[in-house]
């Protein structure tokens, strides 16, 4: 047991720090022998834990999957309120795109296209779940708004990921907008565009 969790977490290891590589040169850009160097094993040791460059591309993107579904919906899961499931959904979405330490996302983002086959599909896959995830949360925001619908759940869904996912192209840290902001200033947008300049309903106290 010990022993799959160390591999486990080794191959975390690994993913953190070849998708800084592949962010800096880019996938086509980035070697093997880079990332091995960066990991801090030989070529034949990289090999032996990812197999391939394409399978590692995918590790890194599973890898951010991974943490989209323990730091967004694990996390919101038992939140009743449709209202402030999507707030929170967003806000911590919004946080996983922009802060520097998780990179793995970004490379999801700007490297989609490289990933080919079987190993696409897998990502794909796990992406569509998300996305029907939102089309349903926000689906249930437009009814308890008792107002008719301006948009379709899945046009609304594909706006608002669109917002969020290219944030990392402009957005930075130390620049004069805050996260805080940043953050807010999405949420009011989205929702006021979703329920027809209506105002975000008060999240309850506390949040």
């Amino acid at each position: 047991m010990s022993e799959t969790v160390n591999s486990k977490q080794k191959l975390r290891e690994i993913c953190r720090i070849a998708a800084r590589v592949f962010y800096e040169k880019g996938y086509d850009g980035a070697s093997m022998q880079d990332i091995a160097k960066a990991v801090g094993l030989t070529k034949a040791g990289l090999y032996h834990h990812v197999g391939s460059k394409d399978r590692l591309l995918f590790e890194i993107m599973n890898y951010g999957m991974d943490i989209l579904d323990e730091d967004v919906l694990e996390k919101i899961k038992g939140i009743e309120d449709p209202c402030e499931k999507l707030r929170q959904t967003i806000i911590r979405h919004i946080d996983l795109v922009v802060r520097a330490r998780d990179l793995e996302i970004t490379v999801i983002l700007h490297e989609n296209r490289s990933l080919k086959g079987a190993l696409r599909k897998k990502i794909n896959a796990r992406k569509k779940s998300y996305i029907y995830y939102l089309e349903d949360l926000i689906a249930q925001v437009q009814e308890c708004s008792g107002r008719k619908p301006l948009i379709s759940p899945t046009l609304a869904a594909f706006n608002l990921l669109g917002i969020i996912n290219w944030l990392y192209q402009w957005y930075r840290p130390e620049g004069a907008i805050g996260q805080s902001e940043l953050t807010q200033a999405c949420v009011d947008f989205f929702f006021r565009g979703l329920l027809g300049g209506a105002a975000l309903p008060s999240p309850p106290s506390g949040t």
